[in-house]
């Protein structure tokens, strides 16, 4: 950020920010830890402002300008982005959508070709957080307008499993909403015996299937799928496992893309299908299966996040055989790519996987890009941490020592297998030696999942050393993610 600036007093400018618009300047000024928008000329519908500088209106961020702002600012609204190559880039404290930008900006051909999704928070998040929809919608405004971000970006209403989840982000206006039908996937598909098998099959949801026991066999017992040199063929004991495992949550992701296109602003919209946060992998198979049911039901997606094979955690690199990780995904992307695509493959908890990148940028390689989407989340919150570590040490420190007590109940509903024991006690290390805490396996679990406490004890105090240090916490996440993108834009 620039220093004080002509025509604006005191006031420091952001200086991507300044753009005009029928007659009338917007910018992004700071006074103290404080963020204004100033605006010359028309001053319609704005509230709370106050006489500023040369005639300048400074107009807090309040949800009611940042709708304004959007009314009179197009580019500002969360779109649909299609079957480009997406990034979602989740901000649990609303301040870290500058840097997000600035990485994609790293890269010649960032801003064409990724598909950014700046406003990204699930319902769980939002819970931990405090936070609302709208408020981290608005968040991401601000933040895309101080960058001067003047193309199309995305909003996605994460992890999403009933219809009453939907109503907020609908409202908001989120273009990408992802339906997690979890609670209806059957684990226990893959061991079941045949008797168990044939119970369970005949309390599938058929009414919601639109379907009979009967039809569903003529369907894919009678033919194979072309999976481009492989045929993928059912025999009636692994479609019924597939459809046992996942036929809930078929009929369950079809309702709920149906309650969806009703809510929805405009009634454009863009769905995700996640079915990663479960207890197996999903096979080609049944991956086959899912995509093939929900087309039969007129479900339209634009991607789909599958559970593959190893161990996904959070704020750690992939862990599992890279090689048998490979070659499942051979067939996943078959099945995206021409079978019954296409459409992408998302990756969640797809931070801080570099092992696996590189893997899924060639095995879903396009002209355009590849077809892939991959949803970060807390490894943004554990930068934000890194830059408290170097600015702020005594804070640094109470955190650690606050998420070292809470791990064990927080760490409940993420799958990890971090040991607090393992983490070293911030008191005995120097303050130098604090960022390196954010480099270890265990540490950055510890943190990573504790969030929601850490925010509820120690949220304003961290979010004012991060405005006070805002270019150290920009500059880290753009250094930070662009190691992310750089196996898909470089």
């Amino acid at each position: 950020m620039s220093g004080t600036v002509a025509g604006y007093g005191r006031l420091s400018l952001f200086p991507r920010s300044p753009v005009a618009a029928a007659g009338t300047a917007f910018s992004l000024v700071r006074d103290g830890r404080s963020r204004f928008l100033a605006v010359r000329g028309d001053r319609g519908g704005l509230e709370g402002g106050r006489e500023g500088p040369a005639g300048a209106l400074l107009c807090p961020l309040t949800a009611a300008n940042a709708a304004i702002l959007r009314g009179r600012l197009p580019w500002l609204n969360p779109v649909a982005l299609g079957l480009k190559t997406s990034a979602g880039f989740g901000d649990r404290l609303g301040l870290a959508t500058p840097g997000h930008i600035r990485a994609v900006r790293r890269f010649p051909a960032g801003e064409r070709r990724l598909g950014a999704v700046f406003a990204q928070q699930s319902v769980r998040e939002n819970a931990r957080t405090g936070r609302t929809p709208q408020g981290v919608l608005d968040d991401a405004t601000w933040g895309v307008f101080q960058e001067g971000w003047c193309r199309a970006w995305g909003a996605d209403a994460d992890h999403l499993k009933t219809p009453a989840d939907v109503e907020p982000y609908a409202r908001a206006g989120y273009t990408l909403f992802t339906v997690d039908p979890g609670d209806h996937v059957d684990a226990r598909a893959d061991e079941l015996s045949p008797v168990e098998l044939e119970a369970a099959s005949r309390a599938l949801p058929w009414g919601g299937l639109e379907d009979t026991p009967a039809d569903l066999e003529r369907r894919y017992l009678a033919s194979s799928l072309d999976l481009g040199g492989a045929a993928l063929a059912f025999d009636r004991e692994r479609l019924w496992r597939a459809a046992v495992k996942y036929g809930g949550a078929v009929a369950h992701t079809a309702a709920m893309f149906r309650h969806i296109a009703s809510r929805a602003v405009g009634g454009a919209f863009e769905l995700e299908v996640s079915v990663d946060e479960t207890a197996t992998p999903t096979t080609v198979a049944e991956h086959a299966y899912v995509a093939r049911e929900l087309r039969r039901l007129g479900v339209r997606w634009v991607s789909l996040a599958p559970r593959f094979v190893g161990r996904f955690e959070k704020g750690v690199d992939y862990i599992g055989d890279l090689d048998r990780f490979a070659r499942e995904l051979a067939g996943h992307a078959a099945v995206a790519r021409g079978a019954l695509g296409p459409y992408k493959l998302s990756l969640h908890s797809g931070s801080d996987k570099f092992r696996v990148y590189p893997l899924l940028a060639s095995a879903l390689a396009g002209d355009d890009g590849p077809l892939v989407h991959v949803k970060t989340a807390g490894t943004s919150y554990l930068e934000a941490l890194r830059a408290v570590a170097r600015t702020d040490a005594a804070l640094f420190r109470e955190i650690v020592a606050f998420a070292r007590d809470r791990y064990a109940e927080d760490r409940a509903t993420y799958h990890v297998s971090a040991e607090v024991g393992k983490v070293a006690s911030a008191n005995l290390l120097s303050s130098a030696e604090l960022p390196s805490l954010l480099d270890q396996f265990d540490a950055r679990q510890v943190l990573h999942v504790t969030f929601g406490s850490v925010l509820e004890r120690f949220g304003d105090r961290l979010r004012e050393a991060l405005i006070e240090g805002e270019e150290r916490y920009a500059a880290g996440l753009e250094e930070h993610f662009a190691r992310h993108l750089a196996p898909f834009l470089a």
